[in-house]
């Protein structure tokens, strides 16, 4: 508000109320806000005294939030850990079965071989003998 609008509100209190009511009414007003700002005071005092107010549930609602994530996120990786270690001994598994089967694989292609070889051996002798006769 400028000052030639404050000077206007005066003027028009002056012609509505007189300037024998014009103290009376500024004393009203005066104990009105004097109340008012009490008043204001006592419900900020008695929000304070509750518990500190919302704060003080907004701090124990993120708190319950972050103490859920981290369990959450400890569950995930105890189970990504037995799942991983799963694997792992799922492939040594493998692998051994393989190291075994290949070792027996290579045991009986050396049999075949020297049994292939002992036949060709005696099928020579019989040839060299039957040449011979």
């Amino acid at each position: 508000m400028g000052g030639g609008e404050i000077v206007l509100i005066i003027f028009v209190a002056l012609l509505f109320f007189g300037s024998k009511a014009i103290p009376d009414i500024a004393k009203t007003l005066g104990k009105a806000m004097r109340e008012f700002q009490k008043a204001t005071n006592e419900i900020k005092r008695e929000i304070n005294e509750s518990g500190g107010g919302i704060g003080d549930d907004i701090r124990d609602i993120k708190s319950t939030v972050q103490n859920i994530k981290s369990d959450i996120q400890e569950g995930v990786r105890k189970h990504t850990s037995d799942i991983q270690e799963g694997v792992r001994e799922t492939t040594s598994n493998i692998q051994d079965g393989i190291n075994e089967h290949t070792s027996d694989i290579e045991k009986e292609i050396t049999e075949v071989q020297s049994e292939v070889t002992k036949g060709a051996e005696n099928m020579a002798k019989t040839v060299d003998n039957g040449a011979q006769i």
